[in-house]
């Protein structure tokens, strides 16, 4: 945990996020500011600042988060027309809160190319 994290006090509880998913490892929860009717933020409940962090031995955690994604767009209800699964690292792709996470992007069309 890192004090002077967003994602780190939600994992707390200090901040109250709109949770959609939870689990020891992983919390998924209402993007503030959504791009898409459906849009999850899902991050590891460890702090990792950036994917340039990670290492082998984050596999299983990264793939935890991929798992819960396809979960939560089943819940969602967005499996089947289909979704997107976004991560960023730094700044200039557009990183504002350093804890590595995923955005789940769905309920309609995606275009491309993003960005």
């Amino acid at each position: 945990m890192t004090a002077d994290c967003l994602f780190c006090k939600m994992v707390s509880g200090q901040i109250k996020p709109s949770t959609v998913y939870e689990d020891m490892d992983v919390l998924a929860f209402k993007d503030i500011n959504p791009q898409a009717p459906v849009h999850v933020l899902v991050i590891p409940k460890k702090h990792i600042a950036t994917l340039n962090d990670l290492d082998a031995s984050h596999a299983g955690l990264t793939g935890k988060l991929i798992i819960a994604a396809a979960h939560i767009a089943r819940e969602s209800g967005i499996a089947e027309s289909g979704y997107r699964i976004v991560m960023n690292c730094n700044a200039d792709a557009g990183q504002s809160v350093f804890h590595v996470h995923l955005h789940l992007l769905g309920g309609r069309v995606m275009r491309w190319p993003p960005g």
